[in-house]
């Protein structure tokens, strides 16, 4: 699906104004809130900029706006996609998300996504809001997610959810030595600078809330798992970041340059910087079912690329501990916790 994109030179009737007013006031079709989110999402932008909806324009400039289509209105077409269903009965599915699948349409994506696929294989939940989607993974993050299937299914799962009672946990592979288990209590919000990311905001960001534990040291990186209490936008890729042990592969919150140690064999080298997407995997999942109130659990071993990953970080830990006799494996067990205001979580 094309964006419909207009041009539009600022009036000086209009100087002094801020961007989502002139916007709003030139094109009038389209509510002020609608325009607000467009600019907030980088789609309106000002000589090639991308500014905020306060900013103060003071005419002649041109506005590029990508008008998007408006997913309330959009009919969403079933797809033949392959699902990898985990657990299905009458009211909930639990699927296994493979990497590359972007989970609800959006744009850019409006089509062959998970949405796509879930109206393929459960036809009635075209009459669900998002198709029974009730949270969501990143398009380059694998893992567990349940779906509703019907409206009480989904109404109990989004409860569960914002009272925080669903356990979700993931592996992750991060750069750097990790020593000690931790949780990160940082508010994230959208980036100050780069509206299309997110970063830890302490003026405008949301509670957020990520416990981590290692389980495996290497010479050069850990492999941990993470429990989240709060489930913001790229949560845990932006709390890594901040923990200064970003994600491999991670092509957004990652290492922009990484200079490799005169250590690493070519192996290692190829192996974690190509490496195609953010090493990180949603590895557990456990809830209430909505209709017979049993506890559910489900788990999924790693994927291919991650476990391939793992094996060849290592055999490179163990050749260097060979080499000189150094112990990688010790860490310390005491937790602590990163931010230390208390916080009140909300419901999103």
């Amino acid at each position: 699906m094309t964006n419909d994109k207009r041009e539009i030179v600022v009036p000086e009737n209009l100087s002094g104004k801020r961007l989502d007013t002139i916007v709003h006031e030139l094109l009038t079709e389209f509510s002020r809130s609608k325009i607000q989110q467009w600019i907030n999402d980088g789609h309106v932008k000002v000589d090639g900029q991308v500014l905020l909806s306060k900013k103060k324009l003071y005419g002649g400039e041109c506005i590029e706006i990508s008008i998007q289509p408006d997913l309330a209105l959009t009919s969403f077409e079933p797809e033949d996609i392959e699902l990898q269903i985990v657990f299905s009965d009458d009211d909930i599915a639990v699927i296994n998300k493979p990497v590359g699948m972007v989970v609800h349409p959006a744009a850019g994506n409006w089509s062959g996504t998970m949405l796509n696929a879930i109206l393929n294989y459960f036809p009635n939940n075209k009459t669900l809001p998002r198709a029974g989607i009730v949270h969501r993974l990143d398009k380059d993050t694998s893992g567990l997610l349940v779906i509703a299937k019907n409206e009480i299914s989904q109404n109990n799962l989004i409860k569960q959810l914002q009272n925080k009672t669903v356990h979700r946990e993931y592996r992750a592979i991060v750069w750097g030595q990790i020593w000690q288990n931790r949780t990160i209590k940082e508010p994230i919000g959208r980036h100050p600078k780069n509206r299309k990311k997110m970063a830890v905001n302490k003026i405008n960001g949301k509670p957020s809330v990520t416990h981590y534990e290692v389980l495996e040291r290497f010479a050069f990186h850990t492999y941990i798992k993470c429990n989240l209490e709060t489930g913001r936008t790229h949560q845990i890729r932006v709390h890594m970041q901040h923990n200064d042990s970003p994600i491999v592969g991670d092509p957004i919150y990652g290492f922009k340059k990484i200079i490799p140690s005169k250590e690493f064999s070519e192996n290692l080298k190829n192996s974690t910087l190509n490496f195609k997407r953010q090493a990180l995997h949603a590895t557990k999942l456990g809830l209430v079912h909505p209709v017979t109130h049993k506890n559910m659990f489900w788990e999924i071993p790693l994927p291919e690329d991650m476990r391939n990953l793992l094996q060849v970080i290592r055999q490179e830990t163990n050749d260097l501990n060979d080499r000189y006799d150094i112990d990688y494996e010790y860490y310390d067990d005491s937790p602590i916790i990163i931010g230390d205001e208390d916080i009140e979580v909300d419901d999103d």
